[in-house]
């Protein structure tokens, strides 16, 4: 195995997922909090990427063990494993490798900071695994958008802000006489969770789209996604409300003041997803149209993201 087998194993070219609302986190906390710390920033980063990575090393070990039960169909070859000459123990090296280094640095962090990162890592740990891992991994069930997009655009949103903010109350565990207590600022909760809102809507629809455009080949799979359950043409209108309810929540969130009246240029981004997703919703293709939906992601979130920067540095030079 070589480097080059090894990053399409991990499908590094994925990890914009994680790495996007982790600095949108980052970015976050310097606005509502002026906090940064560079240690936490580094430790997370570290145990973020390596964790995305051992996921989706799962999923392709997963799917060529898949593979080889079924006889006639040769569609080993085409898992990264097959085409590029890792072997079963070899993998299974590598995804425990990945885990361990992710764990660990983990458990640094929750050192630096608070236990609160400890118990929303270890969710997180468990939804990342389970979600291609198990008898019913939670990618084949009509669950799979709604923990996707909350584990990734809030979970990684939240903690990315929490590593810089633990010591401003946002949440805590305490125990006293034996009685082990979590304290949730619930404003403060819930308006990290407004402004993550065009994230967690993105991240769902890469894979909403994803299963709209498998949809015939899943059902023929035995995969029951959601587009199966409400049906295609519905899946298609939640692919467009998905976005519509971020651009809400941008507007929502600089009524409530949690973002200032500039940050509405962030809403100058529906002018290229608006057409993004005509053009899906009149071609549900995973070989033309699928990108579309990533593309949207990149679009909107490196905006925001970009924006808040620039409120960020204007607020701290005035």
């Amino acid at each position: 195995m070589n480097i080059k087998s090894f990053l399409k194993f991990v499908e590094i070219q994925t990890k914009v997922a994680s790495v996007i609302p982790f600095t949108f986190g980052t970015v976050l906390a310097f606005y509502r909090y002026s906090s940064f710390k560079l240690s936490n920033f580094l430790i997370m980063f570290v145990s973020l990427i390596t964790f995305d990575m051992a996921t989706t090393a799962i999923n392709n070990y997963i799917d060529f063990k898949k593979a080889n039960k079924k006889e006639g169909y040769g569609y080993e070859v085409h898992n990264v494993m097959g085409t590029g000459g890792i072997s079963e123990k070899t993998a299974q090296k590598i995804i425990i490798t990945l885990l361990s280094v992710a764990t660990i640095f983990g458990l640094i962090l929750t050192l630096r900071t608070s236990p609160v990162v400890l118990l929303i890592g270890m969710l997180c740990f468990a939804i990342g695994i389970f979600y291609t891992f198990g008898p019913i991994p939670i990618s084949r069930m009509p669950l799979g958008e709604a923990f996707s997009g909350v584990t990734m655009g809030f979970g990684i949103t939240f903690l990315a802000v929490f590593i810089h903010a633990y010591d401003k109350n946002i949440a805590f565990l305490s125990y006293t006489n034996n009685i082990l207590g979590l304290g949730v600022n619930i404003l403060e909760v819930l308006s990290i969770f407004l402004i993550s809102l065009p994230l967690i809507g993105c991240i769902a629809n890469i894979m909403l789209a994803n299963n709209i455009c498998d949809l015939e080949d899943d059902i023929e799979n035995q995969r029951f996604t959601l587009p199966y359950y409400i049906g295609k043409n519905n899946a298609l209108k939640l692919f467009a409300f998905l976005y519509y309810i971020g651009y809400i929540a941008i507007i929502a969130s600089v009524v409530l003041k949690i973002l200032p009246l500039s940050g509405l240029v962030m809403l100058i981004t529906i002018i290229p997803v608006y057409k993004n997703i005509k053009a899906f919703q009149v071609n549900p293709s995973k070989a033309e149209t699928f990108v579309l939906s990533v593309k949207n992601m990149v679009i909107v979130n490196m905006f925001n993201i970009t924006v808040m920067a620039a409120i960020t540095i204007i607020n701290t030079l005035v």
